[in-house]
């Protein structure tokens, strides 16, 4: 008998609870099938905002000297809640001894319940059968980064302005709050100011601001060439990387 843990409704919600599962026997397999690789959403970093639902891809990778038959539905479990993916993953043939299996799981910042604390790291459950009857079953298979979304912005002024002289740049951070499905100022975070001259294919960072406690941004640069200004926030454990929209300057 197949004993692992499972996403169960509670309420309306979606809560992680377990199947006559001993915490010393959390794992388990049978044979030489072994998991090589958990891919969440391509980079291991789901974003969630207020407002849409947000598809989220899991891809296990699994090895067997008889090849690889199917897998169970994969659970994703964080601090306070979790998910399980949409009907048995489909599996792709890597070659004799591997595949990777794929399935997703819609999560929707209104009807699901999401806390704040929710954001962090969550792991990814899964169980992968081999063709000769092995399996594999891994509690924690692969970790990756719950967020909250976050918006950022730029105004650069005046504009334009004369060559020598000086630009405010001023902006705001925000992220998601899950429990009032609003965005509220994300204060005290380090933030880039960046620059991009007309013309040129990337962005240079000319200094580092710190937000106040309502996430509001404000900072001088000196005017040098037409280009383009923004801010650039790198993201934290709870709250997702973002890039402002550029504000364009023009320089007499």
């Amino acid at each position: 008998m197949r004993i692992r843990a499972f996403v169960a409704v509670v309420g309306g919600a979606l809560a992680l609870s377990a199947l006559a599962v001993p915490a010393a026997q959390a794992d388990g397999s049978q044979g030489d099938t072994k998991i090589t690789k958990v891919v969440v959403d391509g980079d291991n970093k789901v974003s969630i905002g207020t407002t849409y639902a947000v598809t989220v891809k899991v891809s296990v990778t699994a090895t067997d000297n008889s090849g690889i038959k199917g897998a169970d539905e994969f659970a994703l479990f964080g601090p306070d809640n979790g998910f399980e993916t949409t009907g048995k993953p489909t599996c792709t043939t890597v070659n004799a001894t591997t595949a990777t299996c794929t399935a997703s799981v819609k999560i929707d910042p209104k009807t699901d319940y999401l806390t704040n604390k929710s954001a962090g790291t969550w792991y990814v459950d899964a169980w992968v059968d081999a063709k000769d009857d092995d399996f594999v079953w891994k509690e924690k298979a692969g970790s990756f980064s719950f967020q909250r979304a976050a918006k950022l912005t730029t105004n650069a002024a005046p504009e334009p302005v004369k060559k020598g002289k000086t630009v405010t740049v001023t902006g705001a951070l925000t992220r998601a709050n899950w429990e009032s499905l609003k965005y509220g100022g994300y204060g005290s975070q380090s933030v880039k100011l960046q620059f991009k001259k007309k013309g040129a294919g990337a962005y240079t960072t000319l200094k580092t601001v710190k937000a106040d406690s309502k996430g509001n941004l404000k900072t001088t640069t000196t005017a040098t060439a037409d280009g383009y200004y923004r801010f650039s926030f790198a993201g934290t454990s709870t709250t997702a990387a973002v890039s402002s929209t550029a504000d364009f300057v023009d320089v007499q």
